[in-house]
């Protein structure tokens, strides 16, 4: 048995199908000997919290809900509940609509991350491939803000909680967790920035080789009335190519994969 790497964080909050499928992949892509798995329960209170009571490889904390708490608080809080668990050299957080696709989806992330000792997360600002129609259309919209005597907001980026690997050292060094009441990795980034550490941002296309984040598909999974982002046909049926690609069915019907020895 190898010591684990990787501490693998993910919360979960009312996402069944998706939570499966995500987990489902994870363990078909991936040596559990060199990983952790924490998945951290905001009270969901579902079918997910009853699948995840069943899954023989993770690590299922159930936290309790908070009065008045909103769901980016909840989010962050859940992060830092299980990064106080870490005590691998690594960790990584991961949102339930991340797909890992590839089987070496683990070494390639190290690998970066551990390019320069002063390297201290890697990720992705937004995994998604921006069309050339969509740039354009923003370059038009800052032009006419400026047009207007608008100012354009500054956009920050930082690494996002769907997909970023982090040196555990580092961050304990900053003493910054992922909670800051605005949106989870925000204040960790530029903590960890202005101690002197390099954060690393991997090119969306390059990324995705590896990973997949299926924004929305929730809705396909776990259908909500009246949603408003996939209540167009067009939307929908996008999302659907997507899943259709990963051989979703297949992975959700594997309950083989919830076993320690699938």
């Amino acid at each position: 048995m190898q010591k684990p790497e990787v501490t693998i964080i993910i919360p979960n909050y009312k996402t069944a199908g998706l939570t499966k499928l995500c987990l489902r992949s994870l363990r078909l892509h991936t040596n559990l000997e060199r990983v952790k798995v924490i998945v951290v329960d905001n009270d969901s209170q579902d079918a997910s919290t009853e699948y995840l009571r069943g899954v023989e490889w993770i690590r299922l904390i159930e936290r309790p809900a908070v009065p008045g708490e909103t769901g980016p608080q909840m989010h962050a809080r859940a992060l830092d509940l299980a990064l106080a668990e870490v005590d691998t050299p690594y960790f990584m957080v991961m949102h339930t609509d991340t797909i890992v696709i590839n089987d070496l989806w683990l070494d390639f992330l190290i690998n970066r991350l551990i390019a320069s000792p002063k390297i201290a997360g890697i990720g992705s600002w937004k995994l998604e491939i921006v069309s050339p129609w969509k740039r354009v259309g923003k370059v038009f919209e800052t032009f006419f803000r400026r047009l207007l005597g608008r100012k354009s907001q500054k956009e920050v980026r930082y690494l996002r909680s769907h997909c970023a690997m982090y040196r555990t050292a580092h961050v304990r060094q900053v003493g910054q967790g992922f909670f800051d009441d605005t949106t989870a990795g925000k204040s960790l980034h530029l903590a960890l920035v202005n101690a002197g550490f390099e954060m690393y941002f991997i090119e969306s296309a390059e990324l995705m080789k590896f990973v997949r984040h299926l924004n929305h598909a929730t809705m396909i999974l776990n259908p909500q009335p009246k949603d408003r982002k996939t209540s167009k046909p067009a939307a929908r049926q996008r999302i659907e190519r997507e899943l259709e690609s990963l051989h979703y069915r297949e992975i959700l019907a594997d309950d083989s994969l919830d076993r320690l020895q699938a």
